[in-house]
């Protein structure tokens, strides 16, 4: 079959590779059809995740068609039309019966790692692909969705939502900064004002990104690359800062903005994906912000201040 493999830091071939095969009975083997990029990928490429070593095959957001299962599957069918989730969820863990699938606790890729896909195991961006515990980590694809709109769920959609608007902790009547609008920049935008949302800022350098955001949901927008950006950002709230600030580039600058522009008794949400370092302030967040700290899902990080 063909797929997209990563070669090293900077490569990247589309090659033949061999079919995968039923390994264990949890296993099903599906057919991708619709598949696309995450900023993770980019990430990888580039050489920031060293976990991935050359000859994985890229991705973790799909549709496809199930053409085998095994013999353990029974809730799931071939022909069945599935969405895959970017997370391996063993179903019976301590940490997946608490919901936190990100830690699931079964051995495949390795224990604790929700993220396998590409990563730790071949991924998605492959003529097929080998999905472990299939009956808690594929979704049967209502007929009236699309695989275009249900390969948003895969991943970045619900990422957007959960990381950076549930553990955002955005509440009705509440202003929202979302730092960086990209894809996943745009899906917290998108789903900001199911939690009420009454003012969405984009703040991104780029001004044809920031015009994109509008048409996503945002009110308001900064160019981030003008000197006086966070008075502009402060001008639109009440002058002490966002309710809620989503860091969602993954670069040590975006990180620090975000805590320059929380108020006291917000919550920043971190999305993005870091391929270095950032610094965190307590030296200078206590007296202002009264800093508490708070880990959720990997790669996403709360600050809880108040």
């Amino acid at each position: 079959m063909k797929a997209l493999v990563y070669e090293g830091p900077g490569k990247k071939s589309w090659r033949e590779m061999p079919t995968p095969r039923i390994q264990r009975p949890t296993d099903a083997i599906v057919r991708i059809d619709t598949t696309t990029i995450c900023g993770t990928d980019l990430h990888i490429l580039k050489g920031d995740v060293p976990a991935v070593k050359p000859g994985r095959i890229l991705g973790h957001e799909g549709v496809g068609v199930i053409t085998e299962v095994g013999s353990s599957v029974t809730t799931l069918a071939l022909g069945d039309n599935v969405i895959l989730s970017c997370i391996k969820s063993c179903g019976h863990c301590l940490f997946c019966k608490q919901g936190l699938f990100a830690h699931c606790l079964g051995d495949e890729g390795a224990v604790g790692i929700g993220w396998v896909f590409g990563h730790l195991i071949d991924g998605t961006q492959a003529e097929f692909v080998r999905v472990p515990y299939a009956e808690t980590s594929v979704h049967k694809l209502p007929a009236r969705v699309t695989n275009q709109q249900g390969v948003l769920l895969s991943d970045i959609l619900p990422t957007g939502f959960e990381i950076g608007v549930q553990y955002g902790r955005t509440k009705p009547g509440d202003v929202v900064a979302v730092i960086g609008a990209g894809p996943i920049g745009l899906s917290v935008i998108m789903t900001a004002g199911l939690c009420g949302a009454s003012k969405i800022i984009s703040i991104d350098i780029d001004a044809n990104r920031i015009a994109e955001a509008q048409k996503f949901g945002a009110t308001d927008g900064v160019n981030s690359g003008q000197a006086d950006w966070k008075k502009q950002v402060l001008a639109l709230t009440d002058g002490w800062g966002v309710d809620v600030a989503v860091e969602a580039a993954g670069l040590p600058t975006t990180f620090d903005m975000a805590t320059q522009i929380v108020r006291p008794g917000g919550n920043v949400a971190n999305v993005g994906v870091h391929g270095k370092s950032v610094e965190l302030r307590p030296q200078d967040l206590w007296i202002h912000n009264n800093l508490r700290e708070r880990v959720g899902e990997p790669l996403a990080r709360r600050c809880e201040t108040g």
